[in-house]
C-alpha cells in the first residue's frame, strides 16, 4: 500500500499520497478478501466439525428434541462420576481438631490467597537490584516455604496416608521439599534439578480449584471449563498438525535441501535436516515469513544449475514445485488446521455458556458427590430412605430441594432398592430432571431416552418400589385400616362380635387404636382381654385369655406391637385367641359361617403396610421392632 500511494505515470518521479483512493481499493480487499472469505473457512470448518460431532455421537440424537440432547448431555457427565470413599474422622482429639481444619474450604481458600502473594514476591525479582532489596525477597521466600511446608504437615498429620492419594498433593509435596533445599543448596538445584521456583508457578493452577467456591467468578469458570473441555480435542489437532508437517518435511527436503540461502531461507530456517523443516514448517504454519520462504524456493535466476556430470545438485529453486508446495501447505495448515483450534474452543466454549445457563455443569455434580460422602462415608453409593429429605436439603443450588419437602419427593417417584436404601444414580437423576422441569423443559421419556438412561453398575441394585408408590402403599395402609374399624364397628353392634374398644390418642391417620376390656354378651362367641369361659349369653373378663363358646364360629388370632392379625373362619367350632402388648390394646373380630383366609390388619401410627404378591407385610419405623409378613 504504501508503495503504491505516491505511485504516478510511468516515468515519473513518486509524489506522497498522490492516489489517496487506493486507501479504499485496499481496505475492500481486506474486508472482503481477508475478513469475510477466510472466516468463511472458519465457518465451513466448524460447520462440518459439528456434523462429525453429531454422526460420532451415533444415530440417537437425531430423534432428540433439544431438550432432551441437554439431558443426554448430562447423563454424559453423570456416567463419568462416581461417590467417593471420604477420609475418616480421626479419633484421637488432637488430630481430629487439626482434620476439621485443612478439610475446611476456608482453609483451601486461605492457602490460594498465600499462592497469589508468593508469585507477586516473585515478579518483584529485578536485574541489577540492591542486596538489601534481594535480601528482602529471600526472607520473603523463606516465609512462604515455611507457610507452604506447614500445610503439606498438617494435612499428612490429618489425612494420614489418604493424603497421598491426590495428585495434587504429591505435587505439593515435591514443591516443599524442592523448595527447602533450594534455601540451603539453591545452585546445585538449580544446576542438576528443576529451579523451584518453576514449579512454584505451576501451583498457581490450583487456584482454579476453589474458583467454584467464589460466587462472582462465573465468567472464568466458565472460560476454564471451556479450556478443559477442548484440551481432548486439541491433542488430536496436534497429532494432526504433526502428521501434516512431517508429510510436508519430507517433501520439502526432497526438493529444496540445496536452495540458496535469501529472504526466508539462512542457516537456521532451512530445508537441510528434518528437525530445521519442522521448525521452518512450524513458523510458516502461522503464516508468518511464507513470503520470504517463498521467494527463496522459487529463485531461479542468479543462482547455479545443477551439474549432473559432476554431481553437483546446484541451488536453484523451481517456481512451479515452490508455488505448488507452499500454497498447498499455507492452505492445509493455516486455513483448515490451525482453524479446527478456533472451531474447537467456539463450539466448547459455547456448551460451556449454555451448560452455566441453562444447564447443570461439572461444579454441579462434583458438589453433589462432596456432600453425598458426608451421607455415605464408606462410599457404598447407597443411603437410607430416611436420610433422602435431609441430603437434598443440604445440597446447593440449582439441585438444592429445601425442606419441607416430603411432596417433592414423592412426585419425583425415585427408585426404593431393597433395604429402603436409595442408589446416588438414581436421585441424581430425578434431580436433573427436576432441573430440567424447573426451567421449563420437562424431559419425556421416550423410547431414546430409555437407551440412554443411567444404568447402575452397583451391586445389589434392585429397585423394588419407589417415592410414588411408597405413597401409595401407605395410603391404601390407611384406606384398609379405616375399612377395617368401620367393619369391626358393624359387628360390634350387630352381635357377631361384642367389644368394648376404646381409641386413646388417636394420630392424623388414625392409625393408633387403644382397648381396655372386652366383654361377651348374646348368641355369640366373646374374645376379650380377661380370662374365663362364656357359653350362649355368658360374659368373659379377667387377666389372662378369654375363650367364649357360641352360635358362631370364629377362630381369631389378633397380634400387636407390628405384627400381623389373622383371623381364620374355618367351619365347625369357635374359639378366640387375643394377646395384648403393653403399649396398647387392639380389638378382634371374627365371621360366620365362611370358608378361607381373612387378614386383619391393625396398624400403630409407627408403622406402615405393603403389600408384596400375596404377602402382606407391617414394617416397623422402630428400629427395636422387626417387620413382619403373613399370606394373605
Amino acid at each position: 500500500m504504501n508503495a503504491r500511494l505516491p505511485q504516478q505515470q510511468v516515468g515519473k518521479q513518486p509524489i506522497r499520497e498522490t492516489n489517496i483512493y487506493m486507501y479504499l481499493y485496499f481496505v475492500f480487499f481486506i474486508i472482503f478478501g481477508s475478513f469475510f472469505t477466510l472466516n468463511l473457512f472458519i465457518g465451513v470448518i466448524i460447520d462440518n466439525f459439528n456434523e462429525q460431532k453429531k454422526k460420532a455421537g451415533g444415530s440417537l440424537e437425531m430423534f432428540m428434541t433439544e431438550d432432551q440432547k441437554k439431558y443426554y448431555s448430562a447423563m454424559k457427565k453423570m456416567g463419568s462420576k462416581k461417590p467417593l470413599k471420604a477420609i475418616p474422622r480421626p479419633r484421637w482429639r488432637p488430630q481430629a481438631i487439626v482434620f476439621e481444619i485443612v478439610t475446611d474450604k476456608k482453609f483451601d481458600i486461605i492457602i490460594m490467597l498465600f499462592i497469589g502473594l508468593n508469585m507477586f514476591t516473585m515478579t518483584l525479582d529485578r536485574y541489577d537490584a540492591s542486596e538489601t532489596y534481594n535480601a528482602v525477597l529471600d526472607y520473603l521466600n523463606a516465609i512462604f516455604v515455611v507457610i507452604f511446608s506447614s500445610e503439606c504437615l498438617l494435612k499428612i498429620f490429618a489425612l494420614r496416608y489418604h493424603y497421598f492419594i491426590e495428585p495434587w498433593n504429591l505435587f505439593d509435596v515435591v514443591v516443599v521439599v524442592l523448595s527447602i533445599l533450594g534455601l540451603v543448596l539453591s545452585d546445585i538445584i538449580e544446576k542438576y534439578f528443576v529451579s523451584p521456583t518453576l514449579l512454584r508457578v505451576v501451583r498457581v493452577a490450583k487456584v482454579g480449584r476453589v474458583l467454584r467456591l467464589v460466587k462472582g467468578a462465573k465468567g472464568i469458570r466458565t472460560l476454564l471449563f471451556a479450556l478443559a473441555m477442548s484440551l481432548p480435542a486439541l491433542f488430536n489437532i496436534c497429532l494432526l498438525l504433526f502428521l501434516v508437517m512431517f508429510i510436508f518435511a519430507i517433501f520439502g527436503m526432497s526438493f529444496f535441501m540445496h536452495v540458496q540461502e535469501k529472504s526466508g531461507i539462512n542457516d537456521v530456517y532451512n530445508f537441510k535436516t528434518f528437525g530445521q523443516s519442522m521448525i521452518l514448517l512450524f513458523q510458516m504454519s502461522t503464516s508468518a515469513g511464507w513470503d520470504g520462504v517463498l521467494d527463496a524456493i522459487i529463485n531461479e535466476e542468479n543462482c547455479d544449475p545443477p551439474d549432473s556430470d559432476k554431481g553437483y545438485p546446484g541451488n536453484c529453486g523451481s517456481a512451479t514445485v515452490g508455488i505448488t508446495f507452499l500454497l498447498s501447505y499455507l492452505v492445509i495448515s493455516f486455513l483448515i488446521v490451525i482453524n479446527m483450534y478456533i472451531a474447537v474452543i467456539l463450539e466448547n466454549y459455547s456448551q460451556a455458556t449454555e451448560d452455566v445457563q441453562e444447564g447443570l455443569t461439572d461444579d454441579d455434580y462434583d458438589m453433589y458427590y462432596e456432600i453425598w460422602q458426608q451421607f455415605d462415608p464408606e462410599g457404598t453409593q447407597y443411603i437410607r430412605y430416611d436420610q433422602l429429605s435431609e441430603f437434598l436439603d443440604v445440597l446447593e443450588p440449582p439441585l438444592q430441594i429445601h425442606k419441607p419437602n416430603k411432596y417433592k419427593i414423592i412426585s419425583m417417584d425415585i427408585p426404593i432398592c431393597r433395604g429402603d436404601m436409595m442408589y446416588c444414580v438414581d436421585i441424581l437423576d430425578a434431580l436433573t430432571k427436576d432441573f430440567f422441569a424447573r426451567k421449563g423443559n420437562p424431559i419425556e421419556d421416550t423410547g431414546e431416552i430409555g437407551e440412554i438412561a443411567p444404568r447402575a453398575d452397583a451391586e445389589g441394585h434392585e429397585p423394588v418400589s419407589s417415592t410414588l408408590w411408597r405413597q401409595r402403599e401407605e395410603y391404601c395402609t390407611r384406606l384398609i385400616q379405616n375399612a377395617w374399624r368401620k367393619y369391626k364397628a358393624r359387628t360390634t353392634g350387630g352381635g357377631t362380635v361384642d367389644g368394648d374398644i376404646e381409641r386413646k390418642n388417636s394420630t392424623a391417620d388414625d392409625n393408633n387404636d387403644n382397648a381396655d376390656g372386652s366383654n361377651a354378651n348374646g348368641g355369640g362367641a366373646g374374645i376379650g382381654a380377661g380370662a374365663g369361659d362364656g357359653d350362649g349369653d355368658g360374659n368373659a373378663n379377667g387377666d389372662g385369655d378369654g375363650h367364649g363358646h357360641g352360635d358362631g364360629d370364629v377362630d381369631g388370632d389378633v397380634e400387636r406391637d407390628g405384627n400381623l392379625s389373622n383371623v381364620n373362619s374355618p367351619d365347625g367350632g369357635a374359639s378366640g385367641n387375643q394377646q395384648i402388648s403393653p403399649s396398647g390394646a387392639a380389638g378382634s373380630g371374627g365371621s360366620n359361617g365362611t370358608n378361607g383366609r381373612q387378614t386383619a390388619v391393625l396398624v400403630e401410627s409407627d408403622g406402615f403396610v405393603t403389600k408384596n404378591g400375596h404377602k402382606v407385610v407391617i414394617h416397623s419405623r422402630s428400629p427395636s421392632i422387626t417387620s413382619r409378613s403373613a399370606d394373605v
